[in-house]
């Protein structure tokens, strides 16, 4: 087993949910669920729309509040390369225009061991709750839509 997995089966249980998710039926939009940061993000992934050719994620940043686009929402991306190895390479930041879309191309990641082909998101802006969670593309997708819904911060 490569180390870096157990180190991820070890963090795995270690993972909790935010409370205000819970609470989805208290928004005109439902928040996008959370998920695993993993032991791989690392801050600061340069700004660039474009890791990899051969499958396309794009989507809009809404508030959970009103569905409103937030325009100008910092966009996280990190990824395994096609041999299932993370690396600085497939690392990137995108940031919403203002209409609150994003775009971001990248392959069509791999699964390794037993993980599922994913990549993983870590989306923020002021005035909400960062948000980290993964995309889990279908099999054999070149695009896909995803959708990020932001919980307003207190």
């Amino acid at each position: 087993m490569r180390p870096h997995l157990v180190i991820w089966v070890l963090l795995m249980g270690a993972c909790t949910l935010s409370a205000p998710w819970l609470y989805a039926a208290d928004y005109r939009c439902p928040p996008t669920a959370p998920d695993m940061k993993g032991p791989f993000y690392k801050p600061g992934a340069p700004l660039r729309d474009t890791v990899g050719q051969g499958f396309l994620l794009t989507g809009t940043v809404k508030s959970a509040a009103d569905c409103a686009p937030i325009a100008k929402a910092a966009i996280e991306f990190w990824m395994v390369n096609p041999e299932g190895e993370y690396d600085d390479a497939h690392r990137a930041t995108v940031v919403s225009d203002d209409s609150g879309n994003y775009r971001f191309e990248s392959h069509n990641p791999p699964g390794y061991a037993f993980r599922p082909p994913h990549i993983h998101v870590r989306v923020t802006a002021a005035g909400f709750d960062p948000l980290v969670t993964q995309h889990y593309p279908e099999k054999n997708a070149t695009k896909a839509r995803f959708d990020l819904v932001l919980i307003p911060g207190n």
